[in-house]
């Protein structure tokens, strides 16, 4: 299992740098489907199969298709090839250097050397996602609200792009 693990795991960061890098917007959304899938197995593999069902069916599936209808609605082709700054030039290789610092960081963190205790086993029922969210309300609730708020002004965002003039 864990094998299967890595191996979903080296495809997502795979597919997220070619993402990244892609210069065609339609093969960008191509690899952030296979992003969004593979992280679904992922989600499979640690026992958490609510969020894997919910991975594929609301992001691969509902925001993927608003992504494809953003693209074709601005016909977007090939990426234009810019002048990059001075200041990009010098400060982006230090930067990503302090980001992967970062995350090294924090990964260390997490795992300890001399941590011999097992990691407790967590509840991925959906009965126990609610009542994370809902009945424990001062952790969750307003995160949870403030997302739904970035959607609808993403929908209302969308809707008035697709406006046409009359």
């Amino acid at each position: 299992m864990s094998i299967l693990f890595y191996i979903f795991a080296a495809v997502t960061v795979l597919a997220a740098l070619n993402m990244v890098l892609q210069r065609t917007p339609v093969y960008s959304a191509l690899s952030l489907i296979v992003v969004l899938c593979s992280l679904a197995v992922v989600y499979l593999l640690l026992g958490a199969e609510f969020m894997a069902v919910i991975q594929v069916i609301v992001y691969a599936g509902a925001i993927m298709v608003l992504f494809v209808f953003v693209i074709m609605l601005l016909n977007a082709g090939h990426e234009a090839t810019s002048h990059r700054s001075h200041v990009a030039r010098w400060l982006g290789a230090p930067m990503i250097g302090a980001f992967l610092g970062g995350m090294l960081m924090v990964v260390w963190d997490q795992f300890p050397p001399t941590s011999a205790a097992p990691p407790a086993t967590l509840d991925g029922s959906p009965a126990a996602i609610g009542t994370l969210l809902f009945k424990s309300a001062h952790n969750y609730v307003l995160p949870f609200e403030v997302t739904s708020i970035l959607i609808l002004v993403a929908v209302l965002g969308a809707v008035v792009l697709a406006k046409k003039e009359f």
